[in-house]
Parts: structure tokens; sequence; C-alpha cells
């Protein structure tokens, strides 16, 4: 098990667990997290119905989620580019070869923002990204 230690960590690892239960309650099934091969990690790979989705989460702490100021508040979209959509690709392949798996696949981020309260949280999806 990882252990987190800086402030952005633990704020990454809370966004993880809010999308577990997030996709959880959406009908998912997950799989697995946190798969990682010499190539990269996977934050969160989950099945619905038949397809398998390799989720990336990133979190960031802001001062209010109801009414996010996009001048004032980071993005967390900005900490995802094609070097790491590269290497989720690669991770996503090493797990289907691993599990055996040929199902429909898609590659999906999830923005959490996240109170610095920890009260309150509003998910962004941007679904099938590859």
């Amino acid at each position: 098990m990882k252990q987190f230690t800086s402030k952005n960590q633990k704020t990454g690892e809370y966004g993880e667990l809010i999308c577990k239960k997030y996709i959880l309650e959406q009908g998912y099934k997950i799989l697995d997290a946190n798969f990682s091969t010499k190539e990269g990690e996977i934050d969160l790979i989950a099945k619905k119905k038949d397809i398998i989705y390799f989720i990336e989460v990133k979190s960031v702490s802001c001062e209010n989620t109801d009414n996010i100021d996009r001048r004032n508040t980071y993005n967390p979209a900005d900490n995802f580019n094609n070097k790491k959509l590269d290497k989720i690709r690669k991770v996503s392949y090493s797990w289907l070869r691993n599990m055996n798996i040929e199902n429909k696949t898609q590659i999906d981020l999830y923005l959490v923002y996240i109170d610095r309260r920890k009260i309150n949280h509003k998910i962004e999806i941007l679904d099938n990204i590859f």
C-alpha cells in the first residue's frame, strides 16, 4: 500500500476515494486500483456492462465547489498531457494482457474539486479521451 505524505498526495488520495465511491454508486464494479508497471500507473480500473474503464483521477483543493472560479482555481486537467495518456495506454494494455481480457475499453479523466474543509466536492468527467 502506498504511503501518501505530501499535501498534494493526500489531496490526490482523497480524490481517488471520492471517485471510487462515485463510480460504485453509478453501477460500476472496481476491478483494480493503483495498478502500476514500469511504464506508469492507472488510478482506477472499473467495469460497467461490457466496457472496461481506465480512469485517471486529478484532484485539487479549492475554496468553494459550488462556484469554481476558473481564473483563481487551478484546473487539475492542466496536469494531464499526451505523455501521461501514452503511459496510461501502455499500462492499460499490460493490464488487459495480464488479465487475458478482450473487452471494449475506454480511458476517462475524472477532475475532482475538493473544498479545503473536505466537506463538499465536485466531479467533472471527461470521458472517452482516447
